[in-house]
C-alpha cells in the first residue's frame, strides 16, 4: 500500500547508516560528548554561518520542544503561539506539563503576523493588572507551519523585530526545517534563519535521520545547566554519539538539503497531479505536506489503496486531506498515486 501519511514513516538514508556503522565499534565518550557530536556541531556551525552557536542534540521533537521552552521561562512564564501551532495542538499538553501556559494569538494561514503579535504584547504591557497573569516569556512560530506555508524573509524580520522591541526571545521550531528552506519560492536561507531568532531546531527524524533533533542556540546563550535540565526532562541519552553521527552524515556534502530539495520535487509533481485531476486545496503550500479537499465516499475509495492523513472536515460532504512525501519518496510512487487517481 502507498504511504503518504508522514514524512517519518521510514527508516534512515543509507549515508546516515553507514556513519553508525562505520563507527558501531569506537566506543565514544557517552551523554553526546564525543568527537562525532562535536563534529557534527562544527558543521552545523558553519552551515549556519554561526562560529559561536551553542547546540544541543535530543531525540524528538516533542520532547525538543518541552525542554527547550522549560528551560527558557520562569516559572510564572508563558510562550506565545498561534492557535494553530504544533505545540498547541499536536503534543499532548506536553509545554503545560512542564507548568508554562501557552498564550495563543490568531493566525493566518497558520501563520503568525507580526501586527497580531506587537498588539498582544502591547495590550499585555499597557495592562495595569498584568502583574496578575501569566507574563510572555518566548514567542514561538514553526518553519513550515503546521500547514505546509512559509514565512518570507520579511515577515520573519518583522516578528524577530517585535520580539527584540519588547525583549522576548523567538523560538523556531524546525521539525521540518530543510522542506521549508527548499521549497519553491522562498527567500529564507539556513543562515537568515538562524540571524533572526534566538533558538531554533533543526529537524532529522523527519529528514533523513533514525531520530534526532539538533537545537541551536544562536543569539542568546542557552541557559547555563541546560544539560541538567535535559537530563530532567528525560532527554539525554546515554549513546549520544548515535545522534551526532547522524547529524555528521547530513550536514557532509549538503546531504540534509539535497534530500530535502527531493522531497519538494516530489511533492510539487504530486500537487500538479492533483491539480489536474481537478481537486482543490485547503491551502497553497509550497513545501512537502500537501492539503487536498476530497469528497467523503472517494476518501474512503482512496484510503483502500493509500495512506493519508484524515486534516479535518472541509464541510458536510468533503474531507481535507493531507498527503505528505518526503526525502525517500520515490517517482514510482508519485506515478502509482496518478494511476490510482485516474480510475
Amino acid at each position: 500500500m502507498l504511504s503518504f501519511e508522514c514524512d517519518y514513516n521510514n527508516g534512515a538514508h543509507p549515508q546516515v547508516l553507514e556513519n553508525l556503522i562505520k563507527y558501531n565499534n569506537a566506543k565514544p565518550t557517552p551523554y553526546g560528548f564525543d568527537e562525532f557530536s562535536e563534529r557534527a556541531k562544527d558543521r552545523i556551525r558553519e552551515a549556519c554561518g554561526l562560529p559561536d552557536a551553542q547546540i544541543f542534540f535530543l531525540t524528538g521533537g516533542t520532547q525538543t520542544n518541552a525542554t527547550t521552552i522549560d528551560s527558557m521561562l520562569y516559572q510564572y512564564e508563558g510562550v506565545i503561539c498561534v492557535g494553530s501551532g504544533h505545540i498547541n495542538v499536536h503534543e499532548a499538553g506536553a509545554v503545560e506539563f512542564t507548568e508554562h501556559k501557552i498564550i495563543t494569538i490568531a493566525d493566518t494561514d497558520g501563520k503568525m503576523e507580526a501586527s497580531t503579535l506587537d498588539k498582544y504584547l502591547d495590550d499585555y504591557m499597557h495592562d495595569g493588572n498584568k502583574d496578575h497573569a501569566v507574563h510572555p516569556g518566548l514567542v514561538y512560530i514553526t518553519f513550515p507551519t503546521e500547514f505546509g506555508t512559509l514565512y518570507s524573509a520579511k515577515e520573519l524580520n518583522d516578528i524577530y523585530q517585535v520580539c527584540q522591541r519588547y525583549e522576548i526571545p523567538l523560538y523556531i521550531d524546525g521539525a521540518r526545517l530543510g522542506y521549508g528552506l527548499k521549497a519553491e519560492g522562498t527567500d529564507v536561507t539556513l543562515p537568515y534563519l538562524a540571524r533572526h531568532c534566538d533558538v531554533f531546531y533543526i529537524g532529522g527524524t523527519k529528514i533523513g535521520a533514525l531520530c534526532g533533533e539538533a537545537v541551536v542556540f544562536t543569539n542568546r546563550k542557552a541557559h547555563k545547566h541546560f544539560f541538567s535540565i535535559q537530563k530532567q526532562h528525560g532527554a539525554v541519552i546515554a549513546k549520544g554519539a548515535l545522534i551526532g553521527l547522524q547529524f555528521e552524515a547530513l550536514f557532509t556534502d549538503n546531504l540534509y538539503l539535497r534530500l530535502s530539495e527531493h522531497a519538494i520535487k516530489m511533492a510539487m509533481r504530486m500537487k500538479d497531479i492533483f491539480i489536474r485531476k481537478g481537486f482543490k486545496f485547503y491551502v497553497d503550500s509550497p513545501t512537502n505536506q500537501q492539503f487536498v479537499i476530497i469528497d467523503n465516499e472517494q476518501v474512503d475509495k482512496l484510503s483502500q489503496k493509500m495512506l493519508f492523513t484524515h486534516f479535518g472536515q472541509a464541510d458536510k460532504h468533503h474531507t481535507i486531506c493531507r498527503f505528505v512525501t518526503s526525502w525517500a519518496t520515490t517517482e514510482e510512487e508519485i506515478d502509482e498515486l496518478e494511476k490510482i487517481l485516474e480510475k
